[in-house]
């Protein structure tokens, strides 16, 4: 439910779970999914205390590629690419499927990271 301040009469409601659905973006489930990727991407260059430069080198992209996905601009940018590059990083990226769910319902899909 908003609430309002009383200094400013600022409208603040609680999002969702997905940024991306908040503000209305069509593509929302596909652009969380993109950001968790290129999370994982940032977490383990960030680690290795690599240069974007060398980072995108072993990935086989061009470090103005690799800033835009680090900076959140990855549309344009497929979730297998991003999973390409993970791989290329050294991390092992397992895709599992659970269900069918019953009764049937759209499922999810998530991505989180096992360090």
């Amino acid at each position: 439910m908003p609430s309002r301040t009383e200094s400013d009469n600022l409208v603040i409601q609680d999002g969702s779970t997905n940024v991306y659905a908040d503000l209305g973006y069509a593509d929302a489930e596909a652009m969380l999914i993109k950001a968790g990727l290129a999370n994982s991407m940032a977490a383990i260059i960030k680690r290795r205390r690599w240069t974007q430069q060398k980072a995108a080198g072993v990935m086989g992209i061009t470090q103005p590629k690799l800033s835009g996905i680090l900076n959140g601009r990855f549309r344009g940018v497929s979730e297998a690419k991003l999973i390409e590059c993970l791989a290329a990083l050294g991390s092992d990226v397992e895709i599992t499927i659970h269900g069918p769910h019953r009764p049937p319902r759209r499922g999810r899909i998530t991505v989180s990271m096992v360090v």
